[in-house]
């Protein structure tokens, strides 16, 4: 129990982890990174301790990423249904973990371990344990997420996450954006995928560094070109400050990437990108499509990360 007079912050308790120069605070609320700077300089866009998360800022996004219709599917026999998020589109978005109170099972100067218990509900009729991994070191930001199954049957699982990288002393506009996905999904006008796309030759195309311009995205791409060590990269040429990179590996074979276009306050308008990391595209829990199954007493681990200069 808190203490008479203790002032408890929207986004719960702050936990904050360093090195060097870099820090990084993560909110209680969601296991969410709330912000992430290296010296004076912002590598995300988040938001402010007396703030309530905004436009998924940071924050974790299971047992699915992105947006679900109707909040409605079925799996092995069961239907489910979660609550209408997005109303405005009539879906469930971003799961059920990011305004839960998350627990820290372990911490040292450089490294935060939070977790949660998503209990069975209508919206997810199973149990889950989750688990998120933030350590700060040489090579920037890691994040380590694993998902268990303490159920007695199969279940279905997706996962994402929500940072928005910073557009440093400029606009999106005057970033230059690399970002390895050969195909984008097509969608409609409630965000759910209809079909695929080749990227080359269209506005869409970032297989090579170029200026994001006036390029609005709210956009999945996959089919991701990866390097030796089977990671994925996006990298963000920013004025002023230095370059940002995120990294993700194989669990991740998607990548979201949104100019908020539609952010309010309109200030806040293109004045970051958010690189989102996805299991599995919009709608797939309805759909199947990359729908991971966990089985009873087995794990799942995903690893991605932000790198500077």
């Amino acid at each position: 129990m808190k203490s008479a007079g203790t002032v408890m912050r929207p986004s719960g308790e702050q936990h904050e982890v360093a090195f060097g120069r870099q820090r990084v605070v993560i909110a209680g609320v969601g296991a969410t990174l709330r912000s992430y700077d290296v010296g004076d300089e912002a590598v995300v866009d988040g938001f402010d301790e007396d703030e309530i998360c905004s436009a998924g800022r940071g924050q974790v996004l299971a047992p699915w990423p992105n947006r679900l219709a109707e909040g409605r599917y079925d799996y092995d026999g069961v239907s489910a249904r979660a609550a209408i998020d997005e109303p405005e589109r009539h879906n469930a978005i971003h799961g059920l973990v990011r305004w839960l109170a998350w627990q820290v099972r372990y911490r040292a100067q450089n490294v935060l371990g939070m977790g949660c218990t998503l209990e069975p509900q209508p919206g997810y009729p199973w149990r889950l344990d989750l688990g998120v991994e933030y350590r700060l070191g040489r090579d920037g930001l890691s994040v380590t997420a694993t998902a268990s199954n303490p159920s007695d049957r199969p279940i279905p699982f997706g996962m994402g996450f929500h940072p928005y990288i910073s557009a440093g002393t400029g606009r999106v506009d005057e970033c230059r954006l690399h970002l390895p996905g050969s195909t984008r999904l097509v969608t409609d006008d409630r965000g759910l995928p209809t079909g695929e796309a080749t990227v080359g030759g269209t506005e869409y195309d970032f297989l090579a560094p170029r200026a994001v311009g006036s390029t609005r995205l709210d956009t999945a791409y996959t089919n991701l070109a990866r390097g030796e060590d089977g990671l994925a990269r996006v990298a963000l040429e920013r004025p002023g400050p230095s370059s940002v990179t995120m990294w993700a590996d194989s669990s991740f074979p998607y990548f979201m990437a949104y100019t908020g276009d539609t952010l309010d306050p309109p200030q806040r308008r293109r004045a970051s990108i958010a690189i989102e990391p996805m299991t599995c595209p919009p709608n797939a829990l309805r759909s199947g499509t990359d729908v991971i199954t966990i089985e009873p007493g087995a794990s799942w681990t995903g690893r991605w990360g932000l790198v500077i200069g």
